[in-house]
């Protein structure tokens, strides 16, 4: 590290030798979990994403009168 070098943060954690790091792509933050890396999303982020989705409308049975002649 070079005098112009700003020091790191607190609580960062440097990539281990030979391991690329990955990071969140919705809010930047290093992955650590397989699922996570598999998806490229922490497991924050895809709750939030999940929560976007709509909901299915619940189902409900429609009455109808038979048709003549069935």
């Amino acid at each position: 590290m070079t005098p112009d070098d700003p020091a790191p943060l607190p609580g960062f954690d440097e990539p281990a030798a030979g391991r690329s790091r990955i990071t969140c792509r919705m809010c930047g933050r290093p992955l650590r979990g397989r699922q996570a890396r598999l998806w490229g999303l922490g497991e924050d982020c895809r709750g939030k994403l999940a929560l976007r989705a709509a909901p299915k409308p619940p189902e409900h049975d429609i009455e109808q009168e038979t048709l003549p002649g069935t």
